[in-house]
C-alpha cells in the first residue's frame, strides 16, 4: 500500500522518544536513507509473539543490506508500562533489534496506528510504502521489503513453533476474552458445571477490576468452555512478586500430552512473572472442552484467554 508522508510526520515521533532498549536512539534523519520496519507490538500478545520469528529473520538477513527493524512497545496492559518488565520480556524472548518505548502512545498516534502488532515498511525518503495489521502476510511483506533494499532472493524459511505457532484455524472455535470489568464479556453467573462453549466463569474471591480478575484469597477458579488446540492465558503475580502455584484441569483431568508450554503432565504450574501463559496445547481430535485452571496462592492477576 502506497501512500505519501513524509519523514517528519511519522518518523518524526521518534525524535522525542526519551527510552530505547538495544540501540542508541534513533532519529528521523539517523534514519534518512535506510528502509526502516516498524513494528508496533506489546509483549503479552499473543498475535505479536507470533510475528517474532519473522522479525527476527529479516532483522538478522537484511540488518547489514539498509534494513532498520524498530520496535515500538505501546503498552496494552498497566504491567506493561513498567520499563523493568519490557526489559525482561525483550531479554527472555530474545528480541535482538532497537526497541523504543512508547507508553504515551504519540508514536502510535504518529502512524495512526490501531493494532497490535502492526508492521510499517517506510522508504529512505520517509515514505510509508506498506502497511499490515496483525498475523500473516509474510511472504507479501518480505518481498516489499526486499523490493525497498532492492533485492530480489528466495523469501525466508522460518520455523515457528512453541509460543510462536500459529493458530490452527480448522478447530479454532473460540474468541480472545477479556476478564476484566471494561472488556470482560461471556461470563456465566453459574458455577463450572454446564458451562456452554465460550462461556467462563470465577469460583472464589475475585474482585474484578478495569483489566483483569483478582484473587483475593487460595482456591480461586477460573473455568472456560473453549474449542481450540491452544489455550493462553495472561497473567500477573500479586504486587509483591511472590509466585502462585496453579493447577490446569481439562474436563476435571490432568492435561497430559495435552499440556502447554507452562504446564508439566499434571497441569501444576507458577505465575511468576506477568505475561502470556500457554496453559493448554492439545493433540487431534480437538472438541470442546471445560478448561479449569485453580491458583493454590491469593494474589494473582488474570486479564485475558486467547486461544490459537
Amino acid at each position: 500500500m502506497a501512500s505519501a508522508r513524509p519523514i517528519h510526520s511519522a518518523l518524526a515521533a521518534l525524535d522525542d522518544a526519551p527510552v530505547w532498549l538495544n540501540a542508541e536512539p534513533l532519529t528521523a534523519e539517523t534514519l534518512r536513507g535506510r528502509v526502516v520496519l516498524v513494528d508496533f507490538w506489546t509483549y503479552s500478545c499473543v498475535n505479536w509473539l507470533r510475528t517474532l520469528p519473522y522479525l527476527t529473520a529479516w532483522d538478522e538477513r537484511y540488518r547489514d543490506r539498509g534494513l532498520v527493524t524498530v520496535g515500538v512497545h505501546a503498552p496494552e496492559f498497566g504491567f506493561e508500562h513498567d520499563l523493568d518488565n519490557v526489559r525482561w520480556a525483550v531479554g527472555e524472548l530474545g528480541v535482538g533489534h532497537p526497541v523504543v518505548i512508547d507508553n504515551d502512545f504519540s508514536i502510535w498516534r504518529s502512524f495512526d496506528n490501531r493494532y497490535w502488532p502492526a508492521v510499517y515498511l517506510v522508504d529512505g525518503d520517509g515514505r510509508t510504502r506498506f502497511e499490515h495489521f496483525g498475523e500473516g502476510a509474510y511472504e507479501e511483506t518480505e518481498r516489499m521489503l526486499q523490493a525497498l533494499l532492492r533485492l530480489d532472493e528466495e523469501t525466508s524459511e522460518v520455523d515457528a513453533g512453541g509460543l510462536a505457532q500459529a493458530a490452527d484455524l480448522r478447530t479454532l472455535r473460540s474468541p480472545e476474552t477479556y476478564l476484566g470489568r471494561d472488556r470482560g464479556e461471556g461470563r456465566s453467573r453459574g458455577g463450572t458445571d454446564g458451562l456452554a462453549i465460550n462461556e467462563w466463569s470465577l469460583d472464589g474471591a475475585w474482585s474484578v477490576g478495569e483489566e483483569a480478575a483478582v484473587l483475593e484469597a487460595p482456591g480461586g477458579t477460573i473455568s472456560f468452555g473453549f474449542e481450540a488446540r491452544d489455550v493462553n492465558l495472561v497473567l500477573a503475580p500479586p504486587a509483591s512478586g511472590a509466585p502462585v502455584r496453579f493447577e490446569v484441569r481439562i474436563d476435571r483431568a490432568a492435561p497430559g500430552d495435552a499440556h502447554g508450554l507452562d504446564v508439566d503432565e499434571s497441569g501444576a504450574g507458577s505465575v511468576a512473572e506477568p505475561r502470556m501463559y500457554q496453559l493448554v496445547r492439545q493433540r487431534e481430535p480437538v472438541a470442546v472442552r471445560t478448561f479449569e485452571i485453580t491458583f493454590r496462592d491469593a494474589g494473582v492477576r488474570a486479564y485475558v484467554f486467547t486461544f490459537g
